[in-house]
């Protein structure tokens, strides 16, 4: 009886691995490890937005809606709950990628902002936070990439025979990805040219 069940498993697990039932399974892992990858490096930048208002706010209290902009942006990244199951939620996967683009074009208008005040610009603690953003929006970038890339590697997996059957049975769905719209835009990292000419002050 104990040599049944043994041949039983063996065929068993033959028989989920020629179905692609463990090619599902690494590539549903990637696709995790690379999206806690992603959270980690937004969560980051999310950390420096307090800091950064701060800097500039010292320079420039009279940009209150700019700076007000990027704080409720930052609020909004901060209110979603971001879990493993969002992967298989394209509605929350929507929200989190729309309040993490907005908190990018807040980011944007901000450091448009700070063009205007030479003295914001050469300021030792506002030079390292700008270094740090832009370190971490390039880290942001290099982690989408490889998220877009496991996330299709999945997604075709799930869709090709016999996989597909596999899938069906144990209940895994194509995962959503990043929209291509915009997407050279949104990864862009920000740059501040400290070198360049400053923009002159708005007049009073």
């Amino acid at each position: 009886m104990r040599k049944l069940w043994t041949v039983l498993a063996a065929l068993a697990t033959l028989s989920l691995t020629n179905c692609g039932y463990n090619a599902i399974q690494t590539t549903d892992e990637q696709v995790k490890s690379s999206w806690s990858e992603v959270v980690n490096q937004y969560q980051r930048r999310a950390d420096l937005v307090p800091n950064l208002v701060n800097s500039v706010k010292g320079f420039a209290q009279q940009e209150k809606d700019v700076l007000l902009g990027v704080t409720n942006a930052r609020a909004k990244v901060g209110s979603l709950n971001v879990t493993p199951e969002v992967l298989n939620d394209p509605a929350a996967f929507q929200k989190f990628q729309a309040a993490q683009g907005e908190l990018s074009s807040a980011l944007s208008r901000l450091l448009v902002t700070t063009e205007a005040y030479p003295e914001l610009k050469s300021d030792a603690l506002f030079k390292d936070l700008m270094s740090q953003l832009e370190g971490t929006e390039n880290r942001i970038t290099v982690a989408r990439n490889r998220y877009i890339k496991s996330v299709q590697d999945y997604n075709v997996g799930v869709r090709t025979f016999p996989n597909n059957l596999t899938a069906m049975v144990f209940g895994y769905k194509e995962k959503p990805n990043f929209s291509v719209a915009n997407e050279n835009e949104i990864s862009t990292a920000p740059k501040v040219d400290f070198n360049r000419p400053a923009a002159p002050a708005p007049a009073k």
